[in-house]
């Protein structure tokens, strides 16, 4: 394409749907949106846009344009956070990315990092989905589970998300508490949506309980911490956050490592060596000792 302006005009007024509101964003007047977009019609023979009193609506060419002027635009974004990562300083954004369940802990570590390395922004990322270190979406990104086997990545062992069988206060008051695995029978269970979960905790409850009945389940660690704590049934909590909860009550002791899983710190090659992340692997090593317990 000769002109990148153009396309990149037509990006804007199709995601936003207004010549002026296009013309605001690119911080140029409004004829010059339009002449763009009508210099790229002409040019690629074909509507992009249908004209209407309330704005523009893409065609479906003007929406396949959309789809990969925002690609394009998203990795022209993540490039921008790659080279910036490669300063000398501890400064500017520190992306992270975990799991949810690790909230509790990682939020008062990480307001304890920035106030040592003020000029550090903190952006933290949790959920299910795995943010992809190659394009730029994360700096350092903790998993759990098998180590991850991603090309260019560093992997190194943090430590060992270790889980417990809790019920809270307000569930053993109506529901008693289970004396053996055959008691559980008949309780209430809140789990994962999943069933072809492999957390080793997920497929413990499966064999021990076949019959066990899940009256709660959620893909998101912390709906499941929440339904735990309100009584919806007995699930599996993070030991170091559920244990210093006194609404809690630990249903079974811990059964060796089968209710544990491994923490991994992942990097991507291209900024493991710099400065800013080297500091933060180095305070959260220090910070995780306490958390294998």
């Amino acid at each position: 394409m000769e002109n990148w302006d153009e396309i990149k005009t037509a990006y804007q007024v199709a995601r936003i749907g207004t010549v002026s509101g296009a013309a605001e964003v690119l911080g140029v007047h409004h004829a010059t949106v339009i002449r763009h977009i009508d210099a790229l019609e002409q040019r690629l023979g074909v509507r992009l846009f249908q004209r209407h009193a309330r704005g523009y609506t893409a065609t479906e060419a003007g929406e396949d344009l959309l789809r990969v002027a925002k690609a394009t635009d998203d990795q022209f974004s993540q490039l921008v956070g790659r080279i910036k990562g490669r300063g000398a300083g501890v400064s500017g954004d520190l992306v992270i990315t975990s799991l949810t369940s690790l909230v509790p802990r990682m939020v008062p570590l990480l307001t304890e990092f920035q106030r040592k390395n003020p000029e550090v922004v903190i952006r933290y990322l949790t959920g299910t989905r795995l943010f992809r270190l190659e394009y730029g979406e994360a700096h350092v990104a903790i998993r759990t589970g098998s180590p991850p086997s991603q090309p260019d990545n560093v992997v190194q062992a943090l430590s060992r998300q270790r889980m417990g069988l809790f019920a809270s206060r307000r569930y053993v008051d109506d529901y008693g508490l289970p004396k053996t695995w055959a008691d559980c029978v008949g309780h209430r269970f809140v789990g994962t949506s999943d069933d072809q979960s492999r957390a080793p905790f997920n497929n413990w409850i499966r064999e021990k309980v076949p019959e066990a009945t899940f009256s709660f389940r959620s893909d998101e660690d912390r709906a499941i911490e929440q339904a735990i704590l309100s009584g919806a049934g007995i699930g599996f909590a993070s030991i170091l956050e559920a244990r210093a909860n006194p609404d809690l009550v630990e249903v079974f002791p811990p059964e060796g490592d089968e209710w544990s899983a491994a923490l991994w710190l992942v990097t991507h090659v291209d900024l493991h060596r710099t400065t800013k992340v080297q500091a933060f692997l180095t305070f959260l090593k220090a910070e995780a000792k306490g958390w294998d317990l």
